[in-house]
């Protein structure tokens, strides 16, 4: 199975609109491929939670994956309620008033300085079953958009590698780096030579290094048996216990947002309102930004400017009044007319977890199919509750 080719097989009709829609086949394509890679490195893969946390999956993950890794309480809680298997919680601001609770849920607890293991340190030591790391930052960077670099100037997240001496980490058991984000093979190559060069000086007082996620090991063309060899050569050279936390990786192909055309008009250039929303729904598409792709359509550059008379070239927007809540501009075979289908390609990361009800936009069901068997099941539908519980 290749790229997003998938989804070109689901009927939309069967669906609610706006729909987030999982399909399961690719999913443990993804999840298999994982698997491989842990057991023939010797590595532990756990799922990040920040980017994937469907639990209606939860089984199907876990029976592929070592545990979860989260970034704050609640999601370190889902993990561990939902999901089960080894966890990993990490918070950049770790509340005093969280800490008895989240150690009822980590298995291992990423202290993100050296203040905070300093000052909790007397409350953390002797729990049983809890070991102990802290973030550094490798000083390292592959991230061009600073939105995404955690080792930009300035950056919060994690102690800087030349700033940490051996017997700086007395008491911690390990140490976390995370510096990609979607990257390539290459780009993690570059990035574990500077690991052992600047972090190098610590390895003798760990046991353990998580090097982090935003690695696209289920892309088509990645190279696997690559990865798997330079591993394994990590792990036996260092004699450390390795974790790799996958977030986009999880979901990687295997997610879509099907969208309903509401109203057409033109300004210019095409327009066509849609049911699904870039600022609520895709917030990375104004972030980043990014276009996602249209199945059957051809995405076009996002700075492209509008044309009059091009009935072909039509720009999509949600139904939000914020302006620029703009998915993209597409050019069409055949225009899409009111009360049409489209299907938003490789959004089934970042995407449910991000999700708002800004505007009172509902929020999109979820559905997951089998591009195996055509099999579906609707497993989520949100209603008018759901906005009003987040207010008061």
């Amino acid at each position: 199975m290749t790229g997003n080719s998938n989804f070109a097989h689901l009927d939309t009709s069967r669906l609610p609109s706006p729909c987030h829609v999982l399909d399961l086949a690719r999913l443990e394509d993804n999840l298999k491929l994982l698997k491989r890679v842990g057991d023939e490195s010797g590595v532990e893969i756990l799922l990040a939670l920040k980017a994937f946390s469907c639990f209606a999956v939860a089984d199907l993950v876990a029976k592929y994956l070592s545990g979860m890794a989260a970034s704050g309480l609640y999601e370190a809680r889902l993990g561990k309620t939902r999901f089960g298997g080894a966890m990993h919680a990490y918070a950049p601001g770790l509340k005093e008033g969280e800490i008895d609770e989240m150690l009822t849920y980590a298995d291992h607890l990423i202290l993100n300085s050296l203040g905070q293991w300093l000052r909790f340190r007397s409350r953390l030591e002797g729990r049983a079953g809890v070991e102990y790391g802290l973030r550094v930052n490798p000083g390292h960077n592959e991230v061009e958009n600073p939105l995404y670099d955690p080792c930009a100037p300035w950056s919060r997240l994690g102690v800087p590698a030349k700033e940490l001496r051996a017997e700086d980490l007395d008491g911690l058991s390990g140490i976390h780096i995370h510096a990609l984000c979607d990257h390539p093979y290459d780009a993690f190559a570059r990035m574990l030579d500077a690991v052992e060069k600047n972090c190098g000086h610590l390895f003798g007082a760990i046991d353990w290094i998580n090097l982090g996620g935003g690695l696209l090991i289920t892309e088509d063309d990645f190279p696997a048996d690559q990865l798997i060899s330079r591993l394994k050569a990590f792990r036996e050279r260092t004699g450390l216990e390795v974790y790799l936390e996958p977030g986009t990786a999880i979901g990687l192909h295997a997610g879509a947002l099907v969208s309903e055309v509401l109203d057409r008009s033109s300004n210019v250039g095409e327009l066509a309102i849609m049911d699904a929303s870039a600022t609520c729904h895709m917030p990375d598409v104004i972030e980043a930004p990014f276009t996602p792709d249209v199945l059957g359509a051809e995405t076009l550059p996002r700075d492209t400017n509008a044309r009059e008379g091009e009935p072909s070239i039509v720009r999509l927007g949600g139904p939000t009044c914020l302006a620029g809540d703009i998915i993209g501009t597409y050019r069409f075979e055949t225009p899409p007319q009111v009360g049409d289908r489209l299907i938003f390609l490789d959004l089934g990361y970042y995407t449910m977890v991000k999700a708002t009800t800004f505007n009172g936009t509902p929020l999109p069901a979820l559905a997951l199919w089998d591009s195996r068997t055509d099999a579906l099941e609707i497993v989520k539908e949100f209603s008018y509750a759901d906005f009003e519980g987040r207010l008061s």
